[in-house]
Parts: C-alpha cells; structure tokens; sequence
C-alpha cells in the first residue's frame, strides 16, 4: 500500500514536471512553424559588430545603429570598443561611419534613444555598459559628429536594457531583470518571475516608476508623447502606459497581447509601432551562447485606428539565415531595417518592390 503511494506522489510530480516543460516550451514558441516572408528583396550589410538598437532621424534618414561585441560583455570576455555607427538612407549609397570614435571612455553601447529639442538641436542617450558600472551617456549632434554631453549613473539602473529620451536631460530606462546576481537573472527567466521594470530620470533623480514587470526590455513612446509602451519579452506583450508629462508618471492602461518574445519598438509613420521580435524564446538563449546556432527572426507592425483599437501585421520572419535574433527594426521610406542582437550585420529590405 505504502509503495503504491509512494508511485501515485511520484507520478503525480512526473506530470507536474512534464506539464510545466511542455507549457514553457509553448510559450518560448518552440512548437512555431516558422514560414519564411520578406516584404521585397533583403541585402545585408556587414560592418558592425552588432546592431541590438537602432534610432532614426526622420528628418534626415540618418541611422544610429548600437554596435558592440554583446556575447563578450555578456560573458565578461575581453571585447574590443563598441560604437554608434551612423547609417543615413536619404545617400544615394550609404555608408557606415563610426559617429563616437571621439569619446574616450570604456564603451559597450546597448539601448539607445534620440531627442529633438524645440529648437531643432539633436541629443543621443547611450546605456553603456563598463567595468565601473551602467551609465547614461548623452551625446549632442555637432556637425555631423556626436560630441559627448554627460555621463549619468545610479543604483536603481541595475540592468538596464533600454531607454526613452524625453528631455534635454530627462529619460525613462528599463531594467530587465530586478536580480544583479547571474544566478538570480537565470532563475528569474526560467521561472519567469516578473522582478524587471522601469525608472525614471528627472533630470535631477532617479525613481521607480514601474514594477512587476516580465524581462522590461524596448520603450518607446507616441508621437504626442502621452503614451509609453514597455516591451515585456517573456510576457510575449507590449504594455501601454499613460504619461503624465510633469512628473513622469506612467499609468498602465492595456496590454497588447503578441505571443512572440518581442524585444525593441520603433514607432513608424502615423504613431503605428514596429517590433522586433523572437518567436522562439528558448532557441534564442541557446544562439545567445552559441553563435552557430541559428535563431528565427521576426517583425511585426502595430497600427492604430482612430478609436484605438489596433490590428498587428507580420511584416518580416527567417529561420535565422539571413539574419539570427532580430532586436529591432524601422522602416524609412520604403526601406525596411532590422537589427540583430549579436550578428556582424544587418538587414536592409526595399519594400517597395513587394513581397
């Protein structure tokens, strides 16, 4: 009697187990049937030695593509300099061109953001990763060059991943993980704790001002600047936050539920949001460690209609030859560009030679 116990607990925890790997590994999107779609013809362009983030100037097409050796820093390997590498669509033949061989610090750039001030004066916000800690580094465009502002850091930026520029001095970072332990960063993700969240910089100081939240990774925000939209990659959602704009405040009004690890959000013409994502969570952390691993890659679009109800379109998806672990992704006048978290390039696609 006590035998047949002893094996109906065990079975029991057995299917338990099974349960909750199977269920992991529906939501990392690991049963996806990947169906590969361009939106015309797609040229890579080497160059860099990654492109995790980008920013785009409308104004003029220029490109600010976040470059650095991210498996090394990651590892805590010796990596060379990262770099912000500008890429302008509007030339008839783009080129790659290095805009902070200037600044002298220790530079391993991860998210970065553009703000326009009120009169025309454009600054970049750079998370830099260095062996002394996370910073905010704020460059000033200056004839045509990035000429270094300031330096930023604090406790409350313990991982930080992204970040939204909403003043001359003024920007809100996520942090995606609430553990600064290796150890506690693991377990968060395979238990799928919702520890991350975001910060907020007043220009004077830093203070939480979302909590609870599953991997915080891109943010962006509208066009009126009254709405914020926070990436949660294992939450496989986009949360849309009010703003206040005096004070900073963020107010979750909905989730946009997607069912893919989304990553980085570029807001496209007319406030619509575009994403890069990770369909398959899990076979993107095996490509994080090894890069002979291939991992699908993926882009969607978020339009909102008038009454703001939204309709999401699949605009890019590879198995990961032509590009692994898509991050980010904008599209410039008929050109679509999308980066990738560790591959030595990235992707330019013309759509309007169609699909």
């Amino acid at each position: 009697m006590k035998k047949k116990v002893v094996f109906y607990i065990l079975g029991i925890l057995l299917l338990t187990v099974l349960a909750f790997v199977g269920k992991t590994l529906y939501r990392a999107g690991e049963f996806k049937r990947i169906t590969p779609l361009a939106p015309g013809d797609c040229h890579a362009v080497a160059g860099v030695l990654s492109s995790e983030d980008m920013a785009i100037d409308r104004r003029t097409g220029l490109v600010f593509i976040s470059s650095d050796d991210r498996r090394a820093v990651i590892e805590k390997r010796p990596a060379q300099r990262g770099a912000v590498i500008g890429y302008n669509l509007a030339d008839p033949v783009p080129a790659l061109v290095d805009l902070t061989r200037e600044f002298k610090k220790e530079f391993h750039p991860h998210g970065l953001s553009l703000f326009r001030s009120p009169d025309g004066r454009l600054s970049l916000f750079v998370i830099n990763h260095t062996e002394a800690g996370h910073f905010i580094e704020i460059f000033d465009m200056v004839d045509k060059r990035l000429v270094h502002r300031r330096g930023i850091s604090d406790p409350l930026m313990n991982n930080p991943n992204d970040l939204l520029a909403v003043g001359p001095d003024r920007f809100y970072v996520t942090n995606d993980h609430g553990s600064s332990s290796d150890l506690g960063r693991t377990v968060e993700d395979y238990l799928q704790l919702s520890r991350a969240g975001v910060v907020y910089f007043d220009g004077s100081r830093f203070s939480r001002v979302v909590d609870d939240l599953s991997y915080a990774n891109g943010i962006e925000k509208s066009p009126d600047g009254r709405t914020v939209y926070v990436a949660e990659t294992l939450a496989l959602r986009i949360g849309e936050y009010g703003r206040d704009p005096e004070n900073g405040a963020l107010t979750l009004k909905r989730h946009i539920d997607l069912g893919t690890g989304v990553d980085n959000i570029m807001v496209g013409e007319q406030g619509s949001l575009i994403v890069g994502c990770h369909p398959k969570l899990l076979t993107f952390s095996l490509h994080a460690r090894d890069p002979g691993k291939q991992s699908p890659s993926q882009v969607l679009k978020i339009a909102f209609n008038p009454d703001r109800t939204y309709r999401v379109e699949e605009i890019f998806l590879s198995r990961g030859e032509t590009l692994s672990g898509s991050s980010v992704a904008t599209i410039f006048k008929g050109k679509l560009l999308i980066g990738s978290v560790f591959d030595g390039r990235f992707l330019v696609c013309d759509m309007r030679q169609g699909g």
